[in-house]
């Protein structure tokens, strides 16, 4: 869920919501059995959709860096 303090317009919010699991998509191979919670931030309504998953995919490799430290 991406709420309205994210944008006010539910384009937006759709287009950050898609933009999310076609991300996921591409690397949930390597995430492994993790649950992930994702919260967008105003800034995101911002990005394009290309930078948008490309903070993703870092975001998700420290994550899956810091879980096989544990």
């Amino acid at each position: 869920m991406v709420s309205r303090r994210v944008s006010g317009r539910a384009v937006d919010r759709n287009r950050i919501k898609r933009i999310i699991r076609e991300a996921f998509r591409h690397n949930q191979e390597w995430l492994e059995a993790n649950d992930i919670v994702v919260v967008a931030r105003p800034h995101a309504a911002t990005v394009s959709g290309r930078n948008l998953e490309e903070a993703l995919t870092a975001l998700w490799k420290q994550l899956v860096s810091k879980c096989k430290k544990s």
